[in-house]
């Protein structure tokens, strides 16, 4: 029997929900009853590949700090905040260069943290059992060097250090603030490696369970952490990585 949610009546938005994880995670608590926003940086909701039915599409390029105030703006209650928009930057630019690192510290970290401050007044007045609560995705690559990507790294391993220093702040408010550390997951992010048998067959020899894991394998600790069954749990990062981080 699969584990079940219960969100009814509660207020939801997920950034980047139109792909990959993010998308499970909207549909994992549209499913359980949620009303769920997710965002996006296309005009039209019908652009995407994937089903947004049953979801409140908001337009909102998250370096643009004008643009978040005017999202978060929109809101006149939040229960649940799942900061999940980020990237890999696409065309291969090189991450070493410091303006692309500074664009991918940017994307992954810097607008997390104004999406979050921005919703802390809605949080701190959320009726929701367990209280309001902010759930930021991170990554492995906050935990490990990833030569590719060391401004994304960079930035995730401060989306952890940022989680647990809102969630000691905050707890005053009554806001919970976790985060989730996925492995590889396949998703558009991921499809360009998994042809290629030199980057990924040294990850898949450091996986205990010894495969990659899929987007609606995130989706449930997700909700996990924002149910009431984790009123009590704050300040955590949760591995979702078929065991990576503890392999040898």
């Amino acid at each position: 029997m699969g584990l079940t949610f219960e969100f009814g009546g509660a207020r939801v938005l997920v950034t980047g929900g139109t792909s990959g994880i993010g998308h499970a995670v909207a549909s994992a608590f549209r499913d359980a009853g949620a009303t769920v926003t997710v965002t996006g940086t296309r005009d039209d909701p019908a652009a995407y590949g994937v089903d947004l039915g049953g979801f409140d599409y908001r337009r909102c390029v998250m370096t643009d700090p004008t643009a978040i105030d005017r999202l978060c703006a929109g809101f006149d209650a939040l229960d649940v905040l799942v900061n999940n928009a980020g990237q890999n930057l696409p065309g291969g630019r090189d991450e070493w260069e410091p303006e692309i690192f500074e664009e991918s510290v940017a994307v992954n970290l810097i607008a997390p943290f104004r999406v979050a401050t921005a919703c802390r007044p809605l949080l701190a007045a959320s009726a929701h059992d367990g209280g309001g609560c902010v759930v930021n995705v991170g990554s492995m690559a906050a935990f490990f060097g990833i030569p590719m990507v060391p401004g994304y790294g960079a930035a995730k391993a401060g989306v952890v250090q940022m989680t647990k220093t809102m969630a000691v702040t905050w707890a005053a408010d009554g806001i919970r603030v976790n985060a989730v550390a996925p492995g590889v997951i396949r998703t558009g992010m991921t499809e360009p490696m998994m042809g290629i048998d030199t980057l990924t067959a040294p990850l898949l020899a450091r996986t205990p369970m010894g495969r990659f894991g899929d987007p609606g394998e995130v989706a449930p600790a997700v909700l996990f952490l924002s149910s009431a069954a984790a009123r009590y749990i704050t300040g955590q990062t949760l591995a979702v990585d078929g065991g990576f981080a503890v392999a040898g």
